[in-house]
């Protein structure tokens, strides 16, 4: 079997032992290049990819004594990438060596600027690596095309985790999470979403540890949402489209009026996804953020966390109708309601989502300042 070439994220020795798994320290490995290729970063992604340019060089390393088990699991994860093998020569110690590298499917990703290991390490080595630990715990349990779709939502998931810092614990007890005892985690499900059940034992109000539980939870990602406001002419822009949560329980009209929404995506601060949102679902531009809040939506089972805005912006009567991007499958209709016809749907109870009520009542709090200032 030849040797294998890496040139990208896998030269970092903290992901590649999380892909290697536990043989990964036997593995021989020495510095190497590539002649006539030029590795760059993919344009929008949080990768490398490689291409053939004469007279440049690309600096990698050079594994052998790789296990079929471990050439398995390298396979899986760069699969995710939509990478194939190649067979190249490549110069390392003693002249040339026959080797194979991960090449990606033809058109799949742009060439972006150089890349460089280093700023990749300091800006997505931590989602990676996590995203890494995840991706690898479905080996055997779905193809590298299946993993390559998964990846964002993976790295999304990965993100919010990072993300978390907690909040002041002034009335609440501050007790953390270590003190939890985490028994044992199982999959239920994965796919673009993921459910896990965990079975634990927490302390108690009164002393001690509870029972032993088993409770099933959401594994989701951050979102941003954000009511654009007009304080000028005093109105508001929600949108509408069809929803699985309500259909799923059987309302007979599962199409909901809401806030622009949208997941932040890795490498993305929430008020960055909310300008970015704003502009995907509505074609709109923002002139300023307020922030309402953020927060857990459905504590008791999921890991979904909310920040929550209202946009300033400028809502003209020409506004499009529709929104939303082909490329996610997003059917939007865009509504521009006056003030007064906004709240009425608290009183209606046609606004029925919670990002939308608090939104609506935060606004109602603040919107003389608001005017005022405009």
């Amino acid at each position: 079997m030849s040797a294998l070439f890496l040139y990208g994220t896998l030269r970092d020795t903290a992901l590649l032992r999380i892909v290697l798994g536990p043989r990964a320290d036997a593995v021989s490995m020495w510095p190497a290049t590539l002649p006539d290729h030029v590795v760059t970063w993919a344009k929008g992604q949080v990768f490398p990819t490689i291409a053939i340019q004469p007279g440049a060089n690309t600096v990698g390393v050079l594994l052998e004594d790789l296990s079929p088990q471990e050439v398995q699991r390298l396979d899986f994860y760069e699969g995710g990438f939509g990478c194939d093998l190649r067979e190249v020569v490549v110069c390392a110690e003693g002249g040339p060596h026959q080797a194979r590298i991960y090449f990606p499917q033809a058109g799949l990703w742009q060439q972006g600027v150089p890349f460089d290991l280093d700023d990749w390490a300091q800006q997505w080595g931590a989602i990676s690596r996590l995203a890494a630990t995840e991706a690898m715990g479905y080996l055997g349990t779905c193809s590298p095309q299946d993993l390559a779709a998964r990846m964002p939502m993976i790295r999304a998931r990965a993100a919010s985790r990072l993300a978390v810092t907690g909040v002041p614990a002034q009335v609440r007890s501050d007790t953390g999470a270590d003190a939890v005892e985490a028994v044992e985690t199982e999959v239920l499900h994965a796919g673009y979403f993921r459910t896990e059940a965990r079975v634990l034992r927490h302390p108690t109000f009164q002393g001690g540890m509870s029972n032993t539980l088993r409770r099933e939870i959401f594994v989701a990602t951050d979102a941003a949402l954000v009511l654009p406001y007009d304080p000028v002419r005093d109105r508001v822009l929600l949108v509408e489209q069809f929803r699985m949560g309500p259909y799923g329980r059987g309302d007979p009209r599962p199409w909901m009026l809401e806030p622009v929404a949208g997941r932040v995506d890795p490498g993305e601060t929430p008020e960055q996804a909310a300008h970015r949102e704003c502009m995907e679902e509505a074609g709109l531009s923002l002139t300023r953020l307020e922030r309402i809040g953020s927060y857990y939506c459905t504590p008791g089972y999921s890991t979904e966390y909310f920040h929550n805005f209202v946009g300033l912006a400028d809502l003209p009567d020409d506004l499009p109708r529709y929104g939303g991007l082909d490329t996610e499958a997003e059917d939007i209709r865009l509504h521009v309601l006056d003030f007064d016809a906004a709240m009425a749907l608290l009183d209606t109870g046609e606004a029925d989502n919670g990002p939308l009520i608090l939104s609506l009542m935060w606004l109602a709090r603040e919107r003389a300042r608001l005017r005022a200032a405009a």
